[in-house]
């Protein structure tokens, strides 16, 4: 019983749940990544729309290469601190200016994807890792 309440973080575990965030939040992003990739780089005009003062095609580049580039270095663990950014920046822009008239129903994902990411930023990739490997030079 006294497991249940032990506040302390073992490091083992601290690693596992990282490797599951990191693979589970990266995977679940490509699932949005991966059709914006094709509508980018598909026959179709582009159905996007341009934000910031930026055209439809450079928004849907940067929602591309954040979606799915950063996506796939997080589920490797791949420069995650720095991948975690343009993710985070994304849902920022998801949530807060795509989304901002709708109901809290339509922006509940996006914002527990930036939870997820910000996670990510503070604590980094963890020990199974390719940011290990470099950091380190080996898994420990």
């Amino acid at each position: 019983m006294k497991r249940l309440f032990n506040t302390q973080i073992q490091e083992g575990n601290l690693n596992i749940a990282l490797l599951i965030i990191r693979v589970a939040i990266g995977g679940m992003m490509l699932a949005h990544g991966i059709p914006k990739l094709l509508m980018l780089f598909g026959p179709e005009p582009l159905q996007f729309p341009g934000m910031f003062g930026m055209s439809p095609a450079l928004t849907l580049g940067l929602a591309v290469f954040a979606e799915f580039l950063c996506s796939i270095f997080i589920i490797f663990g791949l420069w995650t601190r720095l991948a975690s950014i343009p993710l985070i920046i994304t849902m920022v822009v998801a949530v807060f200016y795509v989304h901002v008239a709708d109901p809290f129903s339509s922006k509940e994902l996006g914002l527990q994807y930036l939870m997820g990411y910000v996670v990510l930023l503070l604590l980094g990739s963890g020990k199974f890792s390719i940011d290990q490997l470099i950091g380190k030079g080996k898994i420990n």
